[in-house]
């Protein structure tokens, strides 16, 4: 009897193993933090054995201390950090460099080049994607051209190309298998998203050969099936998403118009739009959202580089406070910031600004200020970067948008979601499970190999845990928004 899913939640900061039963429900999970890299000012890396081992030990940690038969697990999904681009060689499966994070800067004055030399609306129009340091493509480019003898290897065929699932899948299947998913294909800037192919006039542009690419496949399908000699089992890989396009998938933001916001290391607010891919003029990302079953699903999307990341920032580098709930704490014995906003620019800005030149800036300081005050300056800071996102994402679907779907570590914060709510007008949903991103990689998978029947199956499990919304008077939501508008200003094109 085939009882249980695992979906493995490869993240920026830590790597999961997430136990799912036929019910939807968690029955247990194992996580474990992972050292991140910083050579230079804006650059960030992972060593890629850091991701895979730390990954291989949660999914045995899982199995082991559950007693699980083998037999038991009717598959592995995966959901990852999306964008991070690693180079490995072919036959031994060693990495020729670091894995590049999506948060990396490095490539900013070559993206800012291509965008001089008028290739921006050529990307856009077929990848959906702002041409940025973001994204996969000129980190591949990067790599190339400074890792001394990695062009001429990628040229003779030796080497792949892969986003984090591809690793993973790369290893899982002891390299049998180089293969990635509409999701993650499409946060490249290489691939088109109509046409659903690698796009050739893309990989010229950005210097990247066709032999480093991983075969495309769907979302919900056998991808590959798990080395024997690695788990003691050969296990069906069947269900693969980036993170946010999981959220949305486990959220079950299945009709046009649904919309999620995933508060993790990053801020990802995503709506679905249905088989359209719809054209923003505000901003916004045109992604997959998924493919499955022979269909497409489209989404917009608006991305924010430090969500989580700047209370972590509060904590590490300027210690004052040593938890994400002592940051609540501290925020909720104060009414409001005393005119502080903390702008979280540290890695540019993402939508709809997508300025590489921002940096971060904590303004409207005065000697009445305390530490309290920047606290609750970082939590406001999460919510008024994701109205910038839904005010255009209103604009460009033509839809007012009455709720908010959220989940993530930072969606347990109360004073956060009551805030996010008075600022966007809007009701914001928190789900009896927040760990939305793992359990989308777990339908996904469950789905493929009919260990759950249907979505309207999965439908009737998800549930509310609380719903918070709006009490704040207009006035006073467009005095606070004015004054976070005013301090973005001040932020941008700093560099």
């Amino acid at each position: 009897m085939k009882d249980f899913v695992i979906a493995l939640d490869q993240g920026t900061t830590s790597s999961r193993a997430v136990l799912v039963d036929r019910k939807g429900m968690i029955r247990a999970s194992a996580q474990e933090e992972y050292p991140q890299i910083y050579p230079r000012e804006k650059w960030v890396e992972h060593n890629p054995l850091d991701i895979w081992n730390s990954q291989l030990k949660m999914l045995r940690t899982l199995i082991r201390d559950n007693a699980l038969p083998l037999e038991s697990i009717a598959a592995l999904g995966i959901t990852n950090q999306r964008e991070t681009t690693l180079i490995w060689d072919r036959k031994t499966g060693e990495p020729v460099y670091n894995a590049i994070v999506w948060q990396c800067r490095r490539t900013a004055d070559f993206c800012n080049g291509l965008k001089a030399a008028g290739h921006e609306e050529l990307f856009r129009r077929k990848t959906g994607c702002r041409i940025d340091a973001y994204f996969s493509g000129s980190k591949i480019r990067w790599i190339l051209d400074n890792v001394e003898g990695t062009r001429e290897r990628a040229d003779r065929g030796e080497l792949c190309f892969g986003t984090v699932d591809t690793w993973l899948i790369w290893n899982l299947t002891g390299g049998r298998t180089h293969v990635t998913d509409y999701t993650n294909a499409c946060r490249t800037l290489l691939f088109n998203i109509h046409t659903l192919e690698w796009d050739g006039e893309l990989l010229d542009i950005m210097g990247v050969p066709w032999s480093l690419l991983p075969e495309v496949k769907s979302c919900s399908e056998i991808l590959a099936v798990t080395d024997r000699d690695l788990l003691g089992a050969e296990i069906p890989i069947s269900g693969v998403a980036g993170d946010q396009q999981a959220a949305l998938f486990g959220q079950m933001c299945l009709a046009e118009g649904c919309v999620k916001n995933t508060y993790g290391t990053g801020c990802f607010m995503l709506m679905n739009t249905g088989s359209t891919p719809v054209v923003s003029e505000n901003g916004l990302l045109t992604t997959i959202a998924w493919g499955r079953g022979g269909k497409i699903t489209y989404a917009l999307e608006g991305s924010v580089f430090m969500a989580g990341a700047t209370i972590q920032w509060l904590r590490d580098n300027l210690g004052i406070i040593s938890s994400a709930r002592e940051c609540d704490e501290l925020a909720e014995t104060v009414e409001d910031t005393r005119g502080v906003y903390l702008v979280s620019a540290f890695q540019g800005m993402g939508s709809p600004y997508w300025d590489m030149g921002a940096r971060a800036g904590v303004v409207g300081l005065t000697r009445a200020a305390n530490k309290a005050h920047i606290c609750r300056a970082a939590l406001e800071s999460i919510a008024y970067r994701s109205r910038d996102i839904l005010q255009v994402m209103e604009k460009d679907s033509g839809l007012k948008l009455h709720s908010v779907k959220v989940d993530g570590g930072a969606s347990r914060s109360d004073i956060m979601m009551q805030f996010q709510s008075d600022i966007l007008d809007a009701a914001v949903v928190r789900p009896a499970s927040i760990e939305t991103t793992a359990l989308g990689a777990a339908y996904l998978a469950g789905l493929a190999v009919g260990f759950w029947d249907s979505t309207e199956e999965l439908e009737k499990i998800w549930a509310v845990d609380r719903e918070f919304t709006p009490h704040m008077g207009e006035e006073r939501r467009a005095e606070l928004y004015g004054g976070w508008l005013h301090a973005v200003k001040r932020c941008l094109n700093w560099e």
